[in-house]
């Protein structure tokens, strides 16, 4: 009787890569899934540059220009230093689109009363390359706003308060 002596390795080798295969696209679909998960996480991104997200979702109508809100605000510098807060001023404050910073104004036309927001404003529509003492020039800022309420049609009254606050004569 004889043995062979030679070595025949087991021919799985299709049946390897198809293993192998298989787990890359599971690792690939995964990674998809977290992605698009995520997506409420990263906010979205609008053409002017602005990363909005919605924490909590407000109610009724969407806030436009010609609106004034009482709001909770907190704005901080990329590395997490907070600049101001309503907290800093007695609480929340009363504001129009077309009274602040143009990123924050296009911020708050995607918002609704009741709801809280983050979003990032890009040094073009924060302080660019003029920032206020102890913002560095071109900058991103990043808020964290609660809108407590809305007053539909204030921001001409806001204006008007905001000028009274300061001194200045009212403007018609």
């Amino acid at each position: 009787m004889s043995v062979s002596t030679l070595y025949h390795p087991p021919h799985h080798k299709p049946a390897l890569v198809k293993f192998w295969l298989a787990i890359i696209v599971l690792l690939a679909v995964g990674v998809g899934l977290a992605w698009l998960g995520a997506g409420a996480l990263r906010g979205e991104k609008t053409a002017s540059g602005l990363v909005f997200r919605t924490i909590q979702a407000g109610t009724g109508p969407v806030i436009t220009t010609a609106d004034a809100v009482l709001a909770d605000y907190e704005l901080r510098l990329p590395d997490g230093k907070l600049l101001d807060s309503s907290a800093q001023h007695g609480g929340p404050q009363v504001m129009a689109a077309t009274q602040t910073i143009p990123g924050f104004g296009e911020a708050l036309t995607k918002m609704q009363k009741g709801g809280t927001y983050h979003f990032v404003v890009p040094p073009k529509l924060g302080y660019g390359e003029t920032p206020p003492p102890g913002v560095p020039p071109k900058t991103n800022l990043e808020f964290d706003v609660h809108i407590v309420d809305v007053a539909p049609g204030g921001a001409a009254m806001a204006a008007q308060a905001q000028s009274q606050q300061r001194g200045q004569p009212e403007q018609q």
